[in-house]
């Protein structure tokens, strides 16, 4: 257990009249959120009951903001006037029952940051795609000349971006657990990608609990707000029956033709959100291949146009658009057999996008860390298209349970190095090695990340 607490600011400064504020977590966010929070006066200490990164611990040294690592020290805690925790830290945790007991304000960094920033914002959630969809948000407003921040759940954090920076506008990756903390936070535009099952364990294992936490994203909008959702999305759908949005709304549909938003005829993207203002593009023009980047590429667009954003701007954005790292990522082809990374497809509706987007075989690499997974929606797909399943993790029963009738091999490895090599073995010339665990990775692995760059690095010693 490590402190750092022999700075001034153990107490409170001249300027510290708004009050104390406590950070739990010392990640990108919640170093973030002490930043803003030093710059606009507040008495500042931060506590993470793990291990802080040098990187973090260096720049909590560096602007004198006090911190505790290892431990939370609970009289320095429970007197502050309130917390901002990280998404990762589940109401559950002893420290934030005993904060909430106190009637201590908990908060995400997202609600925090938003207090201190007039710019608009683009706030982006659904279980799958969500990552995808605000790059290539960012990007399509970027290229367009807007003065925009990416932040949230992706890149650096937004509380740090509004104490350094002045932007306009600013895409932002929403997950269900920052929504969770969020209050007064308003989102100017609002996109729900879909809701299916994920983080379950976190939510009681009822999805409608789930469901409830995604429509946060709607919380505080009024009619001069945007709310985009996907209209084939059933779940959604679910959910719109008890809440009811005041925003102006745009749906995006593959299945059926839509009065505003966007749907898919004859395999052209039609984006339409008034009379006579319309994008078309075909889908063979879209950097985002496959069924589910339809949908990401049209829910971008609709944020484009809402935005009046010129059409041959927003068309050469998404024809030219690279996709994130861990993300179906092409790493190499090694004696004709194709090598994807995908690891971070951290949920089984993440795995079926992946799988329904291959044309070949596959060997598929897959476990972790089970949220609560329900494995029979990639039964046909494992059928249909996966020779053999590479179990990467420390406990693969579920897998072999869930599989064992649909596959001739299932093989337990318990390192990215062994499961690259194994994978090799199985597959043939004109297959895929396809990583996209349906699993969290922090069994074996820091974070999804560091799965996906150790299988890259095997893959390059094969």
């Amino acid at each position: 257990m490590s402190t750092n607490q022999n700075t001034t600011n153990t107490t409170p400064s001249a300027m510290a009249g708004l009050g104390r504020v406590v950070i739990l977590g010392a990640g990108e966010s919640g170093v973030g959120a002490a930043k803003l929070a030093q710059q606009q006066g507040f008495d500042v200490f931060v506590s993470d009951f793990g291990v802080i990164a040098d990187k973090y611990q260096a720049e909590l040294q560096k602007i004198a903001v006090p911190f505790e690592s290892e431990q939370h020290t609970e009289e320095l805690i429970l007197n502050a006037n309130q917390v901002i925790k990280s998404p990762g830290i589940p109401p559950s945790a002893p420290i934030i029952k005993k904060l909430v007991a106190s009637g201590i304000p908990v908060i995400s960094e997202i609600e925090f940051a938003k207090r201190y920033t007039k710019a608009k914002t683009v706030c982006i959630t659904g279980s799958n795609g969500k990552s995808t969809t605000s790059l290539l948000t960012y990007h399509i407003l970027k290229n367009a000349g807007l003065n925009v921040g990416l932040a949230g759940n992706i890149g650096q954090s937004f509380a740090a971006q509004v104490a350094t920076e002045n932007f306009d506008w600013y895409v932002l990756e929403i997950s269900s657990f920052m929504l969770d903390d969020m209050f007064d936070f308003k989102a100017d535009i609002a996109v729900l990608l879909n809701i299916t099952p994920d983080h379950l364990d976190r939510y009681d294992y009822k999805l409608e609990n789930y469901a409830a936490s995604k429509m946060r994203i709607i919380q505080n909008q009024s009619t001069a707000d945007t709310f985009i959702y996907c209209a084939d999305d059933e779940e959604t759908l679910k959910a719109l029956q008890s809440v009811q949005p005041l925003a102006k709304t745009y749906t995006f549909s593959i299945i059926n033709e839509v009065e505003n938003g966007a749907d898919l005829v004859n395999n052209t993207i039609h984006i339409h959100i008034e009379p006579n203002n319309e994008l078309a593009m075909s889908i063979t023009e879209l950097a985002l291949q496959g069924k589910h980047n339809i949908y990401n590429s049209m829910a971008s667009g609709i944020v484009a146009k809402v935005l009046e954003l010129r059409n041959d701007s927003i068309r050469e954005s998404m024809g030219n658009f690279k996709n994130i790292e861990h993300r179906l990522e092409h790493v190499a082809k090694i004696s004709g057999i194709d090598f994807i990374n995908d690891s971070k497809a951290t949920n089984v509706n993440s795995t079926w996008y992946a799988l329904e987007s291959m044309t070949t075989d596959v060997v598929l690499i897959m476990g972790g860390v089970d949220k609560g997974n329900d494995y029979s929606m990639l039964k046909d797909l494992v059928k249909s298209k996966v020779k053999a399943i590479v179990c990467l993790g420390k406990d693969n029963k579920r897998i072999h349970d869930a599989f064992e009738d649909d596959v001739e091999v299932i093989v337990n490895t318990f390192s990215a190095e062994e499961a690259a090599q194994i994978a090799f073995h199985l597959a043939k010339r004109g297959d895929a090695v396809l990583l996209s665990p349906a699993c969290a990775s922090f069994d074996l692995f820091k974070n999804y990340e560091d799965r996906g760059n150790q299988f890259k690095a095997a893959v390059k010693e094969l």
